[in-house]
């Protein structure tokens, strides 16, 4: 039912995906991508033989840039009704608050890491609430409000046990068992994050797919490895803050100690590279210190 497109970031194999549906009514695409990688997605949609008439709807899990940046191309270039969570649609509409807050965090690398973001015209905008059923092509998609990575965050169910998980499923790369997580600032939240997994393993999914970069069938050690690794990233983090650890110590000494992981797991050194790639250390640093000081409360600059 679904096809996968990799999206080839930064030059890098299987670390961001773009998944077509095909319906009896067109084509769905679940996830943009980037603006910086739209010819990659056009060069897979030809492939795949997908004519732009074709696509009537796409479902984006979050308006974070690597999952949504070229919605508005997208849209714009299809005439497609974009399907988003509540939250983040008005951003897609008018995206100038979300690049200045990935501007503050970019900086220079905004246009070689994420190309152009457009804004998606607001008449092709379909704002989601928990459990609305999307008709995608004339196949029933049911959104599932998944915060933890991000407040505006949606799963994609299928009627058939497939689940499309944005990143409240983490990251895990092709070939590896190793998980790691998407902490960026400013929405991380760790307790949101582990009942989102137990709301999605509640419906017991028989495949999960993240975007970064699935699919996965070993559904229940997957959701076991995401709670495991929240715990310890946060308590490896707290701990070494409450020894004094100041944000730029940690972001220097975090990509060791998540290479580290990564190396125990069995994950190759062209395997550290690739997660690091979609998941920057120091993104880790930044959301997870930002989490401690507005929810627990300690005194920690990011």
């Amino acid at each position: 039912m679904y096809e996968i497109i990799d999206l080839h970031f930064q030059g890098e194999p299987q670390i961001i995906a773009s998944y077509v549906l095909r319906g009896p009514r067109g084509v769905a695409l679940i996830e943009t991508g980037p603006g910086s990688t739209v010819e990659a997605l056009l060069a897979g949609l030809k492939r795949a033989g997908v004519a732009k008439e074709e696509i009537t709807d796409i479902l984006l899990t979050h308006i974070h840039l690597d999952h949504a940046g070229a919605a508005g191309y997208m849209a714009r270039l299809t005439g497609a009704t974009v399907h988003v969570h509540h939250v983040g649609a008005p951003h897609m509409i008018d995206p100038s608050k979300l690049l200045a807050s990935a501007g503050r965090i970019y900086g220079d690398q905004m246009g070689p890491l994420w190309g152009e973001f457009l804004a998606v015209p607001a008449e092709q905008v379909r704002p989601l609430q928990d459990g609305d059923v999307i008709d995608a092509a004339g196949i029933p998609v049911k959104a599932i409000d998944t915060p933890g990575h991000a407040y505006h965050h949606m799963a994609y169910w299928l009627e058939d046990g497939v689940c499309f998980t944005g990143d409240v499923a983490a990251v895990r790369l092709p070939g590896f068992d190793h998980i790691r997580l998407p902490t960026p600032p400013p929405e991380f939240h760790l307790q949101l994050w582990k009942a989102s997994v137990e709301k999605l393993r509640a419906m017991t999914p028989d495949v999960i797919i993240p975007t970064h970069y699935g699919p996965y069938e070993d559904v229940n050690a997957h959701f076991d490895g995401i709670i495991d690794k929240l715990d310890v990233l946060a308590d490896y983090l707290r701990r070494r803050v409450e020894e004094g650890a100041s944000s730029q110590t940690l972001q220097a000494e975090l990509p060791g100690w998540l290479a580290q992981q990564a190396r125990r797991e069995g994950v190759s050194e062209a395997g550290v590279h690739r997660y690091e790639v979609v998941v920057p250390s120091y993104m880790n640093v930044t959301g997870v210190l930002r989490y401690f000081r507005k929810v627990e409360g300690l005194d920690v600059s990011y």
